[in-house]
């Protein structure tokens, strides 16, 4: 019988095998505002089975938006023929080219889905982070526009017209883009995809865009001119708050950052696992919306080659179940105490 006695046993089997654990929320208006601005996410918080299917899910997520977002263009096209307000065609353009932004990220999720080459042997899941990028550059011009158009404003005022038809295509326009952030963070939620969460936040920064509009015809109505200027600005502070949390998800996946409870998750279900003396690192790493992972074991020195193999095999299958969107896992058992696992160290 061969036993290990320097070399690692490596196991290297890959799984599209995801288990979701979910979590609380209270009902407090605090955790209320601070979801809107920065909303709750673990890196995997829910499941979906097979990366292939993820990424049709993304890819029908983004066309859903689309859908919407065109209606809701459409719609404030129609109050912009009705009032004939030139500032009302501006916005609606605005909103029409915003939802267009949404096709690099369809693009990303169609590449995703390719099968991996020599040259890219990760495959392409990485277009998605880049994908996530536009999106980041994308709320920040929208920041950028939004404060210098309320500065502007706030020191050459412009008067409103059609102050009505103005408040209703803010109204359109709110409701349509928040209801496809809120479509696109669950569905960039539930397959682990942060530029699908960044790509809804973005489209909260439209809906509050034309919240401004809403508001700012509010208070011109009642006497107020500046109204429209000051919150702008407000809005301004807002969609910087939510660029902040953009800017977070998509660094921290460009940088191979992970929710370290992941972490813990496998090292503890590691360690139980029979035959496992220690768990000596865990490393992973997302590309696109599916997790990596590389695990470094130890073992009783007196274990056979074929009994590591199969010890390897079964950590790897212990990891599927204990960390949700995992895709694949490479195992490598050390005999305890040999001079290669305590020259890794």
């Amino acid at each position: 019988m061969s036993h290990l006695k320097g070399a690692p046993a490596h196991a290297t089997h890959g799984h599209g095998h995801g288990h979701g654990h979910g979590r609380g929320h209270g009902g407090r208006f605090g955790a209320a505002v601070r979801e809107v601005f920065a909303p709750h996410s673990h890196d995997a918080a829910d499941s979906v089975d097979d990366a292939l299917e993820s990424s049709a899910i993304g890819i029908r997520a983004v066309k859903i938006s689309l859908v919407v977002l065109g209606v809701t263009a459409i719609a404030q096209l129609v109050i912009v023929a009705v009032s004939g307000s030139v500032a009302l065609l501006a916005d609606t353009v605005h909103n029409f080219s915003d939802a267009l932004t949404a096709i690099p990220l369809w693009i990303a999720f169609a590449l995703g889905r390719r099968a991996a080459t020599r040259r890219y042997t990760y495959g392409f899941g990485r277009a998605e982070d880049l994908a996530g990028l536009f999106v980041v550059a994308m709320i920040t011009l929208s920041a950028v526009i939004a404060g210098v158009e309320a500065v502007r404003r706030l020191i050459n005022p412009v008067p409103i017209e059609h102050l009505g038809w103005v408040a209703a295509a803010g109204l359109v326009g709110f409701i349509g883009n928040e209801l496809v952030a809120l479509y696109r963070i669950r569905v960039g939620r539930q397959i682990g995809s942060a530029a699908l969460v960044a790509d809804g936040l973005h489209a909260r920064t439209d809906g509050f865009t034309s919240l401004a509009v809403l508001f700012g015809a509010g208070g011109v109505a009642l006497g107020f001119p500046l109204a429209d200027p000051i919150v702008g600005l407000v809005i301004t502070v807002a969609i910087l708050a939510v660029l902040r949390t953009a800017v977070r998800d998509v660094f921290r996946r460009l940088m191979d950052g992970v929710d370290p409870e992941l972490v813990d998750a496998a090292e503890g279900s590691l360690s139980a696992d029979p035959g496992v003396r220690s768990v000596r690192s865990v490393r992973m790493r997302w590309i696109g919306h599916r997790l990596h992972a590389d695990v470094e074991l130890d073992i009783d020195p007196d274990t056979s080659l074929a009994d590591a193999h199969r010890l390897a095999h079964e950590a790897e299958h212990t990891l599927t179940h204990a960390v949700p969107k995992l895709s694949t896992a490479l195992v490598h058992a050390y005999p305890a105490h040999s001079p290669v696992a305590a020259g890794r160290h």
